[in-house]
């Protein structure tokens, strides 16, 4: 067999690669951007999404991806905050030009991203973003989680139902939209349910020192502490309540879902209560195959936020590969393949159509049905926290 010179050998390989990049514009391939929080104080959520994310999309390449097009994500890491979200979203839309958005958890940082993709026409799925602000930005903003003023009313029916609270105080994050909303949704359906809320007290995310706020509600001797804040100060909350003496239950919400919660509060949170979105516990086979693949491929048990961004990221796919089977020219458009700028556009609108048309979608979180607003309806969970384990407690539907 002839082979060829040194001298040519880097012409030959200039040459493949020009004839592997002309194949692989031709072929074309969908691109979706991901934006989170990879690295910060809030990592876990960041990570666990991206996880969830990655697997779903996994799963749709090795079905064919949509149509024999390929999916692939481009996935910037927006450090827990909103300025970098902004920023990050403004990169994938316009230099990554990718074809829609999923993300963030935190309320804030999606808050500071959808303003973009609304502008620029781009349709924005946020996992689980909880606060009913996120939505209204606009029409091409959709979530499939559901909203806080339900989760609020979720854990004060809880506490008054089930556990049969008629005093419970507050201490909420007054720098997070997600814990001020959700405090207030709390309150406001404790008291109609003729519940009392002793006291109301603040603090800030990054705060290590929550003795004052904790002492002064302390005083008030409430049956339970309400802290819709997220898992790095909660364990600490958790900790110094326990160190002030206080026995009573804390509740709260699914931003305290995470293993580095119970590293962090130790025994302190045993017998404290969450609303959240799904559990491990969950007998559906759906949930438990999901479950089972995670942990084969990640080495640990998924929180609601793996699940949510595998949801996520399998709706976004069913409504591409319902848009391949209705018009075929529309999914060239945003692969690359056909069309121009006008097409993209055109073809970005009809998949914003199709999201929003979304009902009885079967997730691994439950059923997902978008209302008017794009908000999903859907039952929650209470999970109890015992021996350092998220345990169901019961389902609390609309």
């Amino acid at each position: 067999m002839r082979t060829l010179s040194r001298s040519r050998r880097p012409l030959a390989l200039l040459v493949l690669l020009v004839l592997a990049l002309s194949c692989a514009k031709k072929g074309g391939q969908l691109k979706i951007g991901e934006y989170g929080s990879l690295t910060g104080d809030k990592a876990t959520f960041g990570t666990s999404t991206h996880n969830g994310i990655q697997m779903a999309l996994d799963e749709a390449n090795a079905a064919g991806g949509v149509g024999g097009i390929p999916i692939a994500l481009v996935t910037e890491d927006d450090q827990g905050r909103p300025e970098e979200a902004a920023t990050a979203v403004n990169k994938l839309i316009v230099q990554d030009q990718v074809i829609a958005v999923l993300g963030e958890v935190a309320s804030s940082n999606s808050l500071a991203a959808a303003p973009i993709c609304q502008e620029a026409a781009v349709p924005m799925i946020t996992p689980s973003s909880t606060n009913p602000a996120v939505t209204e930005v606009g029409d091409y903003i959709f979530r499939i989680c559901f909203i806080d003023p339900f989760q609020g009313t979720v854990m004060a029916r809880f506490a008054r139902e089930s556990l049969r609270l008629s005093t419970v105080a507050v201490l909420r994050d007054v720098k997070s939209d997600y814990s001020v909303g959700l405090a207030g949704y709390f309150t406001q359906e404790f008291t109609r349910q003729g519940g009392t809320i002793t006291g109301d007290e603040s603090y800030q995310q990054g705060d290590v020192d929550f003795k004052a706020p904790l002492t002064a509600l302390i005083a008030r001797m409430p049956e339970a502490l309400y802290v819709p804040g997220y898992y790095t100060e909660v364990g600490l909350i958790a900790r110094q309540a326990r160190e002030l003496g206080y026995k009573g239950s804390l509740l709260g919400g699914d931003g305290w879902d995470s293993p580095k919660l119970t590293e962090i509060a130790g025994e302190a949170i045993g017998g404290s209560y969450l609303s959240n979105h799904y559990s491990t516990e969950d007998p559906n086979p759906v949930v438990q195959g999901f479950i089972s693949s995670y942990r084969t491929r990640f080495g640990e048990s998924p929180d609601a936020m793996a699940a949510l961004g595998y949801d996520a990221m399998r709706l976004l796919v069913h409504c591409l590969r319902e848009l391949a089977a209705a018009d075929p020219e529309a999914l060239a458009a945003l692969a690359g393949t056909g069309g121009d700028a006008a097409a993209r556009a055109a073809a970005r609108a009809r998949l914003r159509d199709l999201i929003a048309a979304t009902r009885g979608f079967s997730g691994v979180t439950g059923e997902i049905s978008l209302d008017a607003n794009r908000n999903a309806i859907k039952p929650a969970v209470v999970l109890e926290i015992r021996n350092g384990q998220f345990r169901f407690r019961e389902r609390i539907g609309s």
